[in-house]
């Protein structure tokens, strides 16, 4: 039986950021100079298939420290960031470790230390448990923060001092959700003080808007992230919201639901800021297997974005 047509629509940019990119080398570079077990609190970034590599290679993954034997083996912290009482219990038990925290999590830490030394109050858009806000939230003393999560949220604030406010937000919104609670947060409180700059990422609005820009185009849209990965799931949000009903989330190629795209002409594709590229050539791969393929790559904006890795590991 001949093969359907289908064009792939790929979305670029697409899969890791400098952040991710950063965190995996922190542990391959620690692996190679200490050899294993090198430990990682919390996933280093939320995907399996870079997880799971990374523990073929030594990395012994544990969500806290007192899982950890003291064997003198560097720790490693998360891209997502920690709250501060975990560098302090790594130091009180005299614990090697190294922060693998992304700058632009680090950026929005200091934003919050900033406003509660000049006496602020701080509302912190974000998911109530993400790694991201809890390590946030763990800069500052217990009510320093306020974590909204909703419009809804905004409206039942009840602050003492309206006038003697701030406003942070998780590096990996949806950029039009942020951008209706903050209008709320300012047509409530106008006199409320925001970030320098954006605290979303750059990677999380590019991919953002390289869906958008497909997401009418095609009759389905895969994306390729984890389910607990904040960035990938605001991609399926995204592609819904902006005209691409059937948006699902897979890991793998394994996870698609062919069923449901047995008869599509148009796919978009994309994948989270923790999602390798190695896996998109999967997916493609997968598909052309059960159709006559032509890819066409869609390019919004190119990235060239790095960031060091610690001295320590480069010495």
């Amino acid at each position: 039986m001949d093969k359907k047509p289908l064009t792939i629509l790929l979305a670029r940019p697409r899969g890791f950021c400098a952040g991710v990119d950063r965190a995996i080398q922190i542990v391959e570079k620690a692996l190679e100079k200490y050899g294993a077990p090198v430990y990682v609190r919390h996933e280093i970034v939320h995907n399996r298939f870079v997880v799971d590599a990374l523990r073929d290679k030594g990395a012994v993954f544990v969500e806290e420290l007192d899982e950890i034997p003291d064997d003198g083996q560097p720790v490693i912290f998360s891209a997502h960031g920690v709250a501060r009482s975990v560098p302090e219990q790594a130091q009180q038990r005299q614990m090697f470790f190294i922060d693998a925290t992304c700058p632009l999590v680090s950026k929005v830490h200091r934003e919050a230390e900033r406003h509660f030394k000049n006496g602020r109050q701080i509302i912190l858009i974000g998911h109530v448990g993400h790694p991201e806000v809890i390590g946030t939230m763990g800069q500052l003393p217990e009510g320093a923060v306020i974590l909204v999560e909703t419009v809804g949220d905004v409206d039942s604030l009840v602050i003492s001092n309206p006038e003697n406010l701030a406003f942070c937000t998780q590096t990996t919104l949806s950029v039009d959700d942020t951008a209706t609670i903050t209008r709320a947060l300012y047509t409530r409180f106008p006199s409320i003080e925001g970030p320098h700059k954006e605290d979303i990422c750059y990677a999380t609005t590019n991919r953002q808007a390289a869906v958008k820009k497909i997401a009418e185009s095609v009759e389905a849209l895969v994306v390729i992230g984890a389910p607990n990965s904040s960035n990938s799931n605001r991609l399926v949000e995204v592609g819904k919201v902006y005209g691409c009903r059937k948006t699902f989330l897979v890991q793998r190629a394994t996870d698609i639901d062919w069923p449901q795209l047995q008869d599509i002409r148009t796919l978009g594709l994309t994948a989270g800021a923790s999602a390798p590229e190695i896996l998109v050539k999967e997916v493609i791969d997968a598909f052309q297997e059960r159709f006559t393929v032509t890819v066409r790559e869609t390019s919004l904006t190119d990235e060239n974005i790095t960031f060091k890795i610690p001295r320590i590991l480069t010495a």
